[in-house]
This record gives C-alpha cells, sequence and structure tokens, in this order.
C-alpha cells in the first residue's frame, strides 16, 4: 500500500516541475531600445504625423466653430489652409516610395 503512495507522490513532484520549470529561468533583459528606422520609414512616420497633427487641428476648429467660439470669418480663413496641409501630407503619403516602386516593376 505504501509503494503506490510513494508512485504518486512522486509522478505529482514531476509534474509539478515540468509544469514550473519556465517560470524558474531567469527570463533574458528586455530592451527598451526601438529599432532604428530607415529614410522611408521615418519620412512615412514624419507624414502621418503631419498628417494626424493637420486633421486633429481641422477636428479643433470644426468643433470651436460649431460651439460658436469662432466666427465665420475667422473660420473660413483658417479652414483653407488646414485642408491643404492635410491634403498634402495624404498625398505624399500616397506616393510610392523609391524600394516599393521598383519592387512593383520588378513584379509587373
Amino acid at each position: 500500500m505504501s509503494l503506490p503512495l510513494v508512485l504518486g507522490g512522486a509522478l505529482a513532484v514531476v509534474c509539478v516541475m515540468l509544469v514550473a520549470l519556465p517560470f524558474l529561468h531567469e527570463p533574458a533583459p528586455l530592451s527598451d531600445a526601438l529599432d532604428e528606422l530607415d529614410g522611408a520609414e521615418r519620412r512615412a512616420l514624419e507624414l502621418g504625423e503631419q498628417r494626424d497633427r493637420a486633421l486633429a487641428a481641422l477636428k479643433e476648429l470644426e468643433a470651436d466653430h460649431r460651439a460658436g467660439r469662432i466666427g465665420d470669418a475667422d473660420y473660413r480663413a483658417l479652414v483653407g489652409g488646414l485642408r491643404r496641409d492635410a491634403a498634402a501630407a495624404l498625398r505624399a503619403l500616397d506616393e510610392p516610395t523609391e524600394g516599393s516602386s521598383k519592387a512593383e516593376a520588378k513584379s509587373g
């Protein structure tokens, strides 16, 4: 009667060790450093930020105009420039980069 008890206890210890083994290893240190971006990725990131700023400014201008904090004349004077900035950023983001146009030319 004690042999099955000992074997069951040993089996339980082995199972617990197998389950706990991944948690007992020292984790590899994580780096907070970001991967360095190449020129095209950096340009796309800058254009995306420019687009986001222009669209946020348009949204805020619309809200201020609807709330009556900005008059019609001031709204008309400001909205055109903001729309042009947003459109320019969107067009620049849609332009193919040198690397992607070369890849498309090879595949096509």
